[in-house]
């Protein structure tokens, strides 16, 4: 991989899992040295994430972890709510004993980290499972676009993965039974009310902590 992609990589995970806090001002010479690189890979890194979204690039005061509004979080996640329902419709029609079974596994996954109160692990597990759900779904198109939103929405869990908790994965092992059962639009349903349950409580939780 070359150095530029992977010094961009970092810096995205250390954003998505808040090593680095939303508003937090980014010091290019000490990230440079954390990461064991120069500064210019960093910089051009930060050019490429403010060009996301991640990084704001402030005149004469320097990079700052993008903020994110409640009206960006929304509309993210009433596109994935789309995206995830028609992939939890899709699977159910195509899967197989074999995907059953590793569904199970990743929901077990899940329940760990959240019997160890460990947020960062709740947040893979659930990407995790949601990311299995758009495989056995098998349209690489509906794929594709849940990739784009899938780092920006690790990002969004983060501070609700605890609060989101043994609720979360209730609705996880409802909708494993759902398409285990090849009910397709119960699943559809099912996951439809999942994300719109998780967008709603991110909407709370960003306006207490205004």
């Amino acid at each position: 991989m070359p150095l530029r992609q992977a010094v961009y990589d970092a810096i995205a995970d250390m954003i998505i899992k808040r090593v680095l806090q939303p508003g937090e001002h980014i010091v290019e010479a000490e990230l440079a040295a954390q990461l064991g690189v120069s500064r210019q890979p960093v910089r051009e890194a930060l050019q490429r994430l403010c060009t996301e979204g991640w990084v704001d690039l402030r005149p004469a005061q320097g990079a700052f972890v993008h903020v994110p509004t409640k009206e960006e979080a929304d509309h993210l996640m009433a596109v994935r709510a789309l995206l995830e329902s028609e992939s939890a419709l899709l699977a159910a029609e195509r899967a197989t004993p074999k995907d059953i079974e590793r569904l199970w596994e990743l929901q077990e996954a899940g329940e760990r980290a959240l019997a160890a109160d460990d947020s960062e692990g709740l947040v893979a597990a659930n990407a995790n499972l949601h990311a299995e759900l758009m495989q056995i779904a098998g349209n690489s198109v509906l794929i594709e676009h849940i990739a784009m939103v899938d780092r920006r929405m690790r990002w969004y869990y983060a501070p609700i993965a605890l609060v989101r908790g043994r609720k979360a994965w209730d609705e996880h092992a409802s909708l494993i039974r759902a398409v285990a059962a090849h009910n397709a639009q119960h699943a559809c349903e099912l996951m439809r009310r999942h994300t719109e349950t998780t967008r709603t409580m991110y909407a709370e939780q960003h306006e207490a902590s205004v």
